[in-house]
């Protein structure tokens, strides 16, 4: 999988893809910064709120080789979602954490990719996304770490049809 991910050339840079504005704070007419909504405006009652809600979007993402879903194959659990400190300009930080099945799991990279999408697609607010492998998890987890957390080389995964169908696929809602 790691052959989809490419580094953007200068010309690819000067597109803006949807994803590179999605944590930028709120600027006014006068330049001046504005802070984002709490939790409580965006209606969660706390940060564990926030956290069960990520986690009830992920558990349903279904692993690309087999029928199950992460949540079945333990690949997400609600204990590796970390809400933390929010920013200087108020937007949320979330840390999601995920474990492959096994430690040389070929496709960490796109269950990464997937867990990001179902995230970015279903939470309407400005959040700070980090998605990492679980700390000795994987034979490559800060290679695979550095991938599913730069917004050039996602923005270049989602382009290529191939693996966009497979990710879309992957994190479509059952009926």
């Amino acid at each position: 999988m790691l052959s989809f991910f490419r580094k953007k050339t200068s010309e690819d840079l000067t597109t803006v893809s949807p994803s590179s504005t999605k944590a930028s704070p709120l600027v006014g007419p006068n330049g001046a910064v504005s802070p984002a909504p709490t939790l409580q405006e965006l209606g969660y009652r706390n940060a564990n709120d926030l956290r069960e809600t990520i986690y009830d979007f992920l558990r349903t993402i279904r692993d690309p080789e087999k029928p199950n879903t992460l949540e079945d194959l333990a690949v997400v659990y609600e204990e590796g979602i970390f809400v933390n400190e929010p920013t200087p300009g108020n937007v949320n930080v979330v840390r999601v954490e995920f474990n492959p099945t096994v430690p040389h799991c070929s496709l960490a990279t796109l269950i990464g990719l997937c867990i990001r999408m179902k995230v970015e697609r279903n939470i309407n607010h400005n959040l700070k996304l980090d998605i990492y492998i679980k700390k000795g998890a994987h034979t490559t987890e800060d290679e695979i770490n550095k991938q599913i957390n730069d917004k050039e080389r996602i923005a270049a995964a989602m382009e290529n049809p191939n693996l966009k169908q497979l990710v879309e696929n992957c994190i479509k809602e059952e009926d």
